[in-house]
């Protein structure tokens, strides 16, 4: 056969000729992915970008616990922050975080710093041990940060955050209405889509 003849009288160029097509499949392969890379960085817009590094950020910061809940809003440059914490210092740790990523030019601070209470910090301790310790709901509180927090103001109570089902949804607040002194609950838990997004 005409192949194998050209391959007896010249062995050099037939190595050379496959290691010519090696390196065309590598070259065309990295071209691909690279190709692919700038496609997916495209379709991101600066607005999504925004809003993702937000999000990295504020769930990132040391002391975001349970008994917090960030939220926040992008609105071109300007990011607004919301939501309710306990600390004071995470008020001010969460508008810093946001201030360094590149794209923000305003953050407006709108996170309520919650009052001091011996009798909240009782209450967030019996509903986090009502939700949490209910074996439907015991798998989230192993998270870094369990879905769903517990915001409690003067003796009202309300749950934040995003769980897998309506009926989780419904048994932790079902479990927050069975702590005795807790005057109200509001239940804003979201449930996760099937496609797995918020």
């Amino acid at each position: 056969m005409p192949s194998e003849r050209f391959n007896r009288e010249f062995p050099a160029l037939k190595s050379g000729a496959k290691a010519l097509v090696a390196c065309t499949v590598v070259l065309v392969a990295a071209l691909s992915g690279s190709g692919l890379r700038e496609a997916r960085a495209a379709s991101i817009s600066p607005q999504d970008r925004l809003i993702k590094e937000v999000r990295h950020e504020l769930v990132m910061l040391p002391y975001y616990g349970v008994f917090d809940n960030l939220a926040y809003r992008v609105n071109g440059d300007t990011v607004e922050l919301y939501g309710q914490v306990v600390r004071p210092t995470l008020k001010s740790d969460a508008e810093a975080a946001v201030k360094r990523i590149e794209g923000v030019e305003r953050v407006v601070n709108n996170i309520d710093v919650l009052p001091l209470s011996p009798n909240d910090d009782r209450l967030r301790m019996a509903l986090y041990r009502a939700i949490y310790g209910h074996p439907a709901l015991n798998r989230y509180a192993m998270q870094a940060v369990p879905p769903i927090h517990i915001i409690v103001k003067n003796g009202n109570a309300s749950l934040e955050g995003v769980v897998a089902t309506a009926m989780d949804k419904q048994v932790a607040e079902v479990q927050a209405k069975s702590v005795p002194g807790v005057f109200s609950v509001t239940n804003n838990l979201k449930v996760e889509s099937a496609g797995g997004g918020h």
